[in-house]
């Protein structure tokens, strides 16, 4: 393969700003293993969206993220918006804090262990999330690949995107929940999936494609990335000390036999509410609703 067709997009803050410190090793792995590439660091919030989107439409055909969520969604909606869709193959050797995305997709979470999935020629068309919102008097649309919602979940990201980013796996966004939990209130929403419309009273509204969020909360158990659905998974009005009791079954999956869980699959899904209601996506905070959910079937290819 033409090193002038591998490009690896690496952010380098991911990871509590340890992706800096693995990329020369990472890089050394892939060399040895016989991939040929070129590389870039991205520079800031946004930067891999239009790195990726250049290079898919400039004809590299191998994409290859290195970073957490957050990298991995903006390079998924680079080859989304380049002309190469279609043409281009996405790689992740993951170096995030959550690492969610890969639970669902079988990815290794040992980057060296990755690093020899990349020469494999096995590829994985999954599904791909549409989140239509709200930012600043304008409606924007964003790719997601494993996880948005609004809610409980957005005031987290939001939180956690305030504290010093020392930690990695699931720290950032327990500090974060245990922040948020002291000062949030449920939300009043209107949620529609197909012809159905229900009222509800709310902590948090998840729409999955993949099964974890959260640094390895299983809050979908039944997702799939290549089912054409979405998993809505709503939480009812639940008190500060009823969900810290329920949380270790969030991460193991048996959240769903609560009565204040509901779990639904959809193709499309809008909620909107009377208050002001913050909207994220794989991890990164968005705007705020109203807000509509779709699912593109096989949208993207991805090495396994």
């Amino acid at each position: 393969m033409s090193a002038s067709r591998v490009k690896v997009i690496v952010n380098p803050v991911a990871g509590a700003y340890s992706t800096r410190r693995k990329w020369p090793i990472i890089s050394k792995i892939l060399k040895r293993i016989g991939l040929l590439f070129d590389f870039q660091y991205t520079e800031g919030v946004g930067h891999a969206i239009e790195l990726a989107r250049v290079a898919a439409s400039d004809g590299y055909r191998f994409l290859v993220a290195v970073g957490g969520d957050g990298t991995l969604n903006e390079v998924a909606n680079g080859i989304l918006h380049s002309t190469g869709t279609a043409k281009t193959a996405l790689g992740i050797i993951s170096t995030g804090t959550g690492s969610d995305f890969i639970r669902s997709a079988g990815i290794p979470r040992d980057y060296a262990t990755a690093c020899s999935t990349l020469t494999s020629s096995k590829r994985l068309s999954i599904d791909v999330g549409v989140v239509e919102y709200q930012s600043k008097g304008q409606t924007l649309r964003r790719f997601f690949i494993n996880a948005a919602g609004v809610g409980f979940d957005a005031a987290v990201v939001k939180e956690t995107e305030r504290l010093p980013k020392f930690f990695g796996g699931t720290i950032p966004y327990v500090a974060g929940l245990l922040r948020t939990l002291f000062v949030y209130k449920n939300k009043p929403v209107v949620v529609r999936v197909g012809d159905e419309v229900e009222n509800y009273r709310v902590l948090n509204v998840a729409v999955a494609n993949g099964g974890y969020l959260g640094g390895g909360m299983h809050i979908a158990p039944e997702a799939e990335l290549c089912d054409s659905l979405l998993d809505l998974a709503i939480v009812g009005d639940m008190g500060k000390f009823e969900l810290l009791k329920e949380l270790p079954t969030v991460y193991k999956g048996t959240h769903v036999n609560h009565p204040k869980f509901k779990m639904k699959k959809a193709t499309h899904i809008a909620i909107e509410s009377p208050e002001p209601v913050l909207v994220y996506a794989d991890g990164e905070l968005l705007g705020e609703c109203p807000a509509s959910f779709w699912v593109v079937p096989a949208a993207l290819s991805i090495v396994v």
